[in-house]
């Protein structure tokens, strides 16, 4: 506006001045069309180069009233009444071109535009999200995988804020809280051990491993985990002694042997959750340092959103997987088509493809309309 309508003659507009002549052209009838959302944008975008004039004014010591010298100073950031009104009607002019026709076939234009870049992409892609060995299906699978709100995706992920997202610490406690940690990979050994009037299993607990993975598991959380774990072992067949000793006596069975009982529990033992929860099979701790400062979050490896939310040191209400389905059950239908929109425009993104956000918007709000 400013090089077509240089307005030469014209005082320069103050910050006081700039956002009340603004204010009184826009409640012109011209611009009774505009929706109040587009007019508070424009208003909050006055209000910066307002903000941007009287920076430049403090700066040079040029005052409102036109007095200063030199006068080449009131060029500096130089706005006047008929450049900002050009302005305005160039933005509702860009605003009634973008609203669309009533009757427009929408649907028609959305599968077009989601459909046409869709041809563009390799089939099969595996992309790294930033952390080593952490697989994320894109590509046309995935954009299948969405549409057809699979219940079981081929990677889902979890996206977990931490209370403290500066401590590295703090991110492995985390961690340990909500990744599966077997019997087996705590214990130094699991031994059968036979006496003359008796026989049971020896479990050693490593407090040194549990030490080094920051895991709040003893030898009495142990004991409760065998306890509620399928092995159909009772509390009073589980002994602790000491800190790192639990000894598991089976019971006689009338099907089979004590032997074979034995030669089970000891199989079916190392398999045991003793802490982190089951559907996930690991936990990454992701550093973003974008923003200069080093800051942690976890990406986890599984289902079960509610059970990483309700996590302590878990931010819930930051917390998001890219599986449709787990959202819709935890969090309802709302974050579902959410979901839905944020993972197709992810997609889209990482394969150079950008689409308009309301294509996807339609086509997620069909997919959870009923």
């Amino acid at each position: 506006c400013k090089a077509v309508y240089p307005c030469r003659n014209e005082p320069a507009l103050s910050k006081n001045e700039l956002v009340l002549t603004s204010e009184s052209i826009m409640k012109k009838n011209e611009f009774l069309c505009c929706r109040d959302s587009f007019l508070q944008e424009i208003k909050k975008f006055i209000k910066g180069v307002s903000e941007k004039i009287k920076k430049t004014r403090d700066k040079y010591g040029i005052n409102d009233n036109g007095t200063t010298e030199p006068r080449v100073l009131y060029q500096l950031d130089r706005i006047t009444p008929t450049q900002l009104e050009k302005f305005l009607e160039t933005c509702r002019d860009k605003y009634m071109r973008a609203q669309m026709e009533p009757g427009s076939a929408v649907g028609a234009l959305c599968a077009q535009s989601i459909g046409e870049p869709g041809t563009q992409m390799t089939l099969k892609t595996f992309h790294f999200a930033g952390v080593a060995s952490m697989n994320i299906t894109l590509g046309v699978p995935r954009i299948k995988e969405i549409i057809n709100a699979s219940k079981a995706i081929s990677t889902p992920i979890i996206t977990a804020q931490l209370d403290k997202d500066d401590d590295p610490d703090f991110a492995r406690l985390v961690k340990g809280r909500i990744e599966k940690t077997l019997l087996g990979e705590i214990s130094e050994y699991i031994e059968e051990v036979f006496l003359p009037d008796d026989c049971f299993i020896l479990v050693k607990l490593s407090l040194e491993r549990i030490r080094l993975l920051r895991l709040e598991v003893n030898a009495e959380t142990v004991r409760y985990s065998i306890c509620i774990s399928k092995l159909r072992v009772k509390p009073g067949d589980v002994a602790v002694h000491g800190e790192a000793v639990v000894c598991v006596t089976p019971r006689e069975n009338s099907k089979s042997s004590m032997y074979y009982v034995l030669q089970s529990l000891k199989e079916e033992l190392p398999k045991v959750v003793v802490q982190g929860i089951p559907e996930v099979s690991r936990a990454v701790i992701h550093i973003d340092e974008q923003s200069g400062k080093e800051k942690y979050k976890l990406l986890v490896e599984g289902d079960n959103l509610r059970a990483v939310m309700a996590t302590h040191g878990v931010k819930g209400t930051k917390t998001s997987s890219n599986n449709t389905y787990e959202v819709e059950k935890t969090l309802g239908i709302e974050a579902a088509r959410t979901t839905i929109i944020n993972e197709i425009q992810y997609t889209m993104v990482n394969h150079g493809m950008s689409i308009d956000r309301r294509h996807v918007m339609l086509l997620s709000d069909l997919m959870t309309y009923k």
